[in-house]
C-alpha cells in the first residue's frame, strides 16, 4: 500500500513508521507530478494501470504503459510501480511527464541576472516558460534548473509562449509567496513593446480598460465582452492597459505598453479590439493557428516583448529595474 503514511496489517499505527519521503529528483529539469486516486473502501480498478488510464484518459495506455515500464510512475519514496499493481482509495501516485519526440526550439535565453533568492531571464519567442501539452523538457523553466542547477526555481509570472522578454523566478521555496504578493497586489510596474498598424483615427496615449472572460467556444482564447453587453450584464473592467505610441514608420507603428491587470492575452486582445491587432498575432482578431498545431520557426514571431520590470524587492529591500536586450523586427 503507497500511502504517505505507512500502516502495519493491523488496525492501528505502524509503531516504527517508514521516514518521511524526500523530494523526487527532477528529470531533465521537469517535477514529478501527482495523480490522487479517488478515496473508496474498495479498489475502483483491478490494476494501477487501468486506474491511471481513467483518471488520466488523454494520456492513452499505451503511453502509460511505456512510463512504467522506464520506471517513470513511483510512489511517494521513488519506487517503480508496475502495471499490474493494486491500487488503493486515496492513493498518491507520482510521474514524470515526458513528450516522445519532443522538438527542440532552437533559440536560446539569456540569464540577466541571479542572487540567493531572484533569477531573471530573457525568454526567445516561441518558448514556453513552463511545461505543458507537447513541451516539457524544451521549456525555460526546465531548462534553467538544469543549466543553473536549482531545482526548487519556481515562476513568479508567466508571459506567452509567442511573446518574448523578461521572467522572474524565486530561488527558494520561503521566498515565493512575497515574490508573488506583489504581482497580487499590483506593486510591479512591467512595461512591454509591440509592432503593431498605424491608425490615424486613434488617439494616444489612452488607457484601455474592458471585462476579459475566457472564449466559450475556445478555451484557448480571452474575449473582450463589448462595452453594452458588459454594462447590461453588470460587468466591471477587470483589464486595463496604457497604451502610448514610440515611433512611427509608414503603415506600422511601435507601442509601449503597460499592463495595469494580468488577465491572460490582455495585451493581444486590447490591441486587436482597439483596430491596431499586435503583428503577426496568430489568435487575435481571427484564429489563424491553434495550440496544437505545430510551429514553423521559420514563420516571424508575434511582434510583442516584455521589455522592463521593476520592483522593490520584498526579500532584500532593493529596488530591482531589468530590462530585456532583445528587440522586436521594428517594422515588417
Amino acid at each position: 500500500m503507497h500511502n504517505l503514511t505507512p500502516t502495519s496489517s493491523g488496525s492501528g499505527p505502524n509503531p516504527n513508521p517508514s521516514p518521511s519521503p524526500s523530494p523526487l529528483p527532477l528529470r531533465h529539469g521537469v517535477s514529478a507530478s501527482v495523480v490522487v486516486l479517488p478515496t473508496s473502501r474498495q479498489p475502483q480498478w483491478p490494476t494501477l494501470l487501468d486506474a491511471l488510464c481513467a483518471r488520466l484518459p488523454t494520456i492513452g495506455r499505451a503511453t502509460w504503459q511505456q512510463r512504467m515500464a522506464n520506471g517513470l510512475v513511483v510512489d511517494a519514496w521513488g519506487q517503480a510501480l508496475p502495471p499490474d499493481s493494486p491500487c488503493h482509495g486515496g492513493q498518491r501516485v507520482h510521474y514524470w511527464r515526458e513528450v516522445v519526440g519532443e522538438v527542440p526550439i532552437p533559440f536560446e535565453h539569456t540569464v540577466l541576472f541571479q542572487d540567493a533568492h531572484l533569477v531573471v531571464a530573457d525568454k526567445p519567442h516561441f518558448l514556453p516558460v513552463t511545461p505543458g501539452g507537447p513541451h516539457v523538457a524544451e521549456t525555460l523553466l526546465a531548462r534553467l534548473r538544469v543549466q543553473l542547477d536549482l531545482p526548487d526555481l519556481t515562476p513568479l509570472h508567466r508571459i506567452d509562449r509567442e511573446t518574448a522578454g523578461l521572467v522572474a523566478f524565486a530561488v527558494r521555496p520561503q521566498d515565493r509567496d512575497a515574490y508573488h504578493r506583489l504581482f497580487r497586489d499590483r506593486q510591479i510596474h512591467k512595461v512591454y513593446e509591440a509592432v503593431a498598424p498605424w491608425r490615424a483615427g486613434l488617439t494616444l496615449p489612452l488607457v484601455h480598460s474592458s471585462h476579459l472572460r475566457e472564449d466559450p467556444e475556445h478555451f484557448y482564447l480571452t474575449q473582450e465582452v463589448p462595452a453594452t453587453e458588459a454594462q447590461r450584464l453588470g460587468l466591471t473592467p477587470n483589464s486595463t492597459t496604457h497604451i502610448q505610441l514610440l515611433a512611427r514608420h509608414g503603415a506600422h507603428a511601435l507601442y509601449q505598453l503597460h499592463p495595469i491587470s494580468g488577465k491572460r492575452h490582455q495585451l493581444r486582445v486590447h490591441m486587436a479590439a482597439l483596430g491596431v491587432p499586435i503583428l503577426n498575432d496568430l489568435f487575435y482578431p481571427d484564429v489563424r493557428s491553434t495550440p496544437t498545431q505545430g510551429q514553423d520557426f521559420s514563420q516571424p514571431a508575434l511582434q510583442l516583448l516584455a521589455r522592463e520590470l521593476a520592483f522593490q524587492d520584498p526579500v532584500t529591500g532593493e529596488a530591482r529595474r531589468f530590462v530585456s536586450p532583445s528587440t522586436l523586427c521594428r517594422w515588417p
